[in-house]
């Protein structure tokens, strides 16, 4: 074989890079300015996004009665992860550790339900006579008020609502059938939630290390690493609740029993329940509060509840939490108010209470990814929705 028809075989058979580009462009392309082009590109990209959230968002409406029960368990897991890991420290034997922090939770839950079910019954004759007081004063303020109206006018508008009642008797039935179906799910799902927690703090090291089977070899350190962040992130965010939600509830419970608000222990419970939604749940409760004082106790009292509200608020932010965690939260109102608004319009107080913990796990999650911090196991730097800074302690000799 010549060496022309070698160096021809040769330089056939050589390797070449192979061209990744696969745009088909037409002479009107050139046409569209580059702006639109952009916008375009940036548009069904948005669109495409959108489209995976929506049918995510589906899925987890679909399948509600498995993915709340689930949510609700890792939440609990994160509360109790503080003192479970303790005790883990300390040498417990696991089982101990599990039976410990699920006595301790049921006696805690036990001792509320008791002491809100004790004040109702105590204080239930005095509530009944107080709301028949406030029905004649609000019938006074009907007759003398602005409005003025007559007895024969509130006598047809009384008439007007029960014939509405009437109307909507058949929908009134199905929601009364509704409420049955409603409560067998919260049965089914609070034995599932047990079940689930058991099984997290059993072994939710191992449960994470299956879940991370499901990722392609080469993400798994990514995956783990920000799973970790969020995970801290999420026990961070339940300890801080926990104490915000103590501080509030004793502080409006006492400051209900000192102005002789009616129902002091359900307020103080409501509002311990409620604010582990952050800051709507707190308001919402706290007007509780002050509407219970403003019916039974009168306009005085009323402003004196709020006063007692907006204080107990501002001591908790602003001196307790500080001093006594060793850090400030630092939690951006703007974002947690509109994703607990994005989180009760897509699913009720279920997503109103997921909404912050679920937010901050994907935040912590995408900004350890994008910063690189899984690869040096620092925790992630950036804006985040949810996040501990860290209070500046000045030494002996400062």
């Amino acid at each position: 074989m010549s060496d022309e028809r070698r160096s021809w075989l040769t330089e056939l058979l050589r390797p070449r890079p192979v061209s990744t580009d696969r745009t088909v462009t037409t002479p009107a392309d050139d046409a569209v300015p580059l702006p639109l082009r952009v916008t375009a590109g940036y548009a069904w990209r948005l669109l495409l996004i959108a489209a995976a959230a929506g049918v995510f968002i589906w899925l987890v409406m679909l399948l509600k009665l498995l993915v709340i029960p689930l949510m609700v368990s890792i939440l609990i897991t994160a509360l109790l992860w503080p003192a479970f890991g303790w005790m883990l420290r300390h040498r417990f034997p696991r089982w101990a550790a599990i039976a410990i922090s699920l006595l301790a939770t049921a006696a805690i839950v036990a001792g509320l339900l008791w002491l809100v079910i004790w004040q109702v019954r105590a204080e239930l004759p005095k509530v009944q006579e107080s709301s028949a007081q406030a029905f004649d004063q609000f019938q006074v303020w009907l007759h003398e008020g602005p409005l003025s109206l007559s007895d024969t006018q509130i006598a047809d508008y009384l008439d007007q609502g029960l014939a509405f009642l009437n109307e909507e008797a058949q929908a009134l039935w199905s929601g009364a059938l509704a409420i049955g179906t409603t409560v067998g799910h919260v049965a089914t799902g609070a034995l599932l939630s047990l079940f689930i927690l058991i099984c997290l703090l059993a072994d939710g090291a191992g449960i994470w290390r299956w879940t991370l089977k499901l990722f392609p070899r080469d993400a798994r350190p990514a995956a783990d690493g920000a799973a970790r962040n969020g995970w801290a992130t999420i026990v961070n965010y339940a300890r801080t609740q926990l104490f915000v939600a103590t501080i509030d509830a004793i502080g409006i419970g006492l400051g209900a029993f000192l102005l002789q608000v009616p129902l002091a222990l359900p307020v103080a419970v409501l509002v311990f329940l409620g604010s582990f939604i952050p800051i709507v749940g707190a308001v919402v409760t706290g007007a509780v509060a002050v509407f219970l004082a403003l019916v039974y106790n009168g306009p005085w009292i009323a402003l004196w509840m709020l006063l007692v509200v907006l204080a107990v608020q501002q001591l908790e932010g602003h001196i307790l939490q500080p001093l006594l965690m060793g850090s400030a939260v630092k939690v951006h109102p703007l974002a947690v108010v509109l994703v607990v608004a994005g989180g009760a319009m897509i699913a009720g107080i279920p997503g109103a209470l997921f909404a912050v913990p679920l937010a901050a796990f994907v935040n912590v999650a995408a900004v350890t990814i994008s910063s690189g911090s899984w690869r040096t196991g620092v925790g992630p730097s950036g804006d985040l929705i949810w996040s501990t800074v860290p209070r500046q302690r000045r030494g002996r000799n400062q």
